[in-house]
C-alpha cells in the first residue's frame, strides 16, 4: 500500500507535500480574491450603475483561457507558482464579486436605517452590519470559487511542474504508472469535498440564525429579523 503513494523523485516533493502545495496555490488565490472583492462590491453597491460594467469586466477575464493568462504571465513572473495564483485570483472575482454585492443588497432598509441612525459611518456599517448579514451568500460564492479553484490548479502542470497534485498526471504519462493519475485525480476530489465541508461549517457557526445553524433556533422571520438587527446593532454601539 506504501508504494501507492511513492511519488517520483522529479516532482521534489512527498505526497503530502504536494497536497500542501495544492492547498497553498489553491486557497490563497481564493483569499486574494476575496480581499479584493469587498471593495470592489462595496463600490458596486453604493454606485449601483458601475456593476454592470464590472460583472462584464471580471466575465471576460474569465472567459480568457488559464493557457492563454500562463503565457503572458510567464515574461514577468517565470515558472513560478505565482504564475497559477494569479489567473485563479481573478477568476475568484467572477464568483465571488456577485455573491458579495447580492448578498449585501439583500440587508433589509430598516436595519440600514437603524445602522445609520446609530452614528454608523458607510464604512463601519458595510463591515459590521452589512457583511455579518450576507455572510450566507458570501460564503456560498467561497465554496464555489475554491472547489473551482481547487480543480484549476492542476492546469499548472503545463508551466514547470507548477500544478501540484497535478503533476502526478503528467508523471503518469510519462513513467508509464496510471496508479499516479487516480492519486491525483481521487486527492483532488478529497480535498475540494473538505474544504467544501469546513466552509459549511464555517457558515453554520457564523450564522447561528440560519436554519442549520449552531444556535438550534427556528428560522427568524423576515419581518422580525430588522428587529434582531437593530438590537444587535444597540449592543455593537454599547
Amino acid at each position: 500500500m506504501n508504494g501507492f503513494f511513492d511519488i517520483p523523485s522529479d516532482l521534489q516533493h512527498s505526497y503530502i507535500g504536494l497536497i500542501g502545495l495544492h492547498v497553498r496555490e489553491a486557497l490563497l488565490p481564493v483569499l486574494a480574491g476575496l480581499l479584493l472583492s469587498l471593495p470592489i462590491a462595496q463600490v458596486c453597491v453604493r454606485f449601483r450603475w458601475l456593476y454592470p460594467p464590472v460583472l462584464w469586466a471580471t466575465t471576460v477575464l474569465y472567459a480568457i483561457p488559464s493557457l492563454a493568462f500562463f503565457v503572458v504571465l510567464i515574461d514577468y513572473t517565470g515558472l513560478h507558482e505565482i504564475t497559477v495564483m494569479i489567473p485563479l485570483t481573478v477568476y475568484s472575482l467572477v464568483v465571488l464579486v456577485p455573491a458579495i454585492v447580492d448578498g449585501v443588497r439583500s440587508v433589509p432598509q430598516e436595519t440600514l436605517a437603524a445602522a445609520s441612525a446609530m452614528g454608523f459611518g458607510p464604512v463601519r456599517r458595510y463591515a459590521t452590519v452589512q457583511l455579518p448579514i450576507a455572510a450566507p451568500a458570501i460564503i456560498a460564492g467561497l465554496r464555489v470559487a475554491a472547489v473551482s479553484s481547487i480543480s484549476l490548479v492542476s492546469v499548472g502542470m503545463l508551466i514547470g511542474n507548477q500544478g501540484a497534485l497535478g503533476n502526478l498526471l503528467q508523471d503518469a504519462n510519462l513513467y508509464h504508472r496510471p496508479r499516479l493519475a487516480v492519486l491525483s485525480v481521487v486527492t483532488s476530489a478529497v480535498l475540494a469535498v473538505l474544504v467544501d465541508a469546513l466552509l459549511v461549517l464555517a457558515r453554520r457557526l457564523l450564522t447561528p440564525w440560519m436554519p442549520g445553524g449552531t444556535g438550534g433556533r427556528r428560522p427568524v422571520e423576515a419581518d422580525a429579523r430588522p428587529t434582531s438587527a437593530a438590537l444587535s446593532l444597540e449592543d455593537t454601539s454599547r
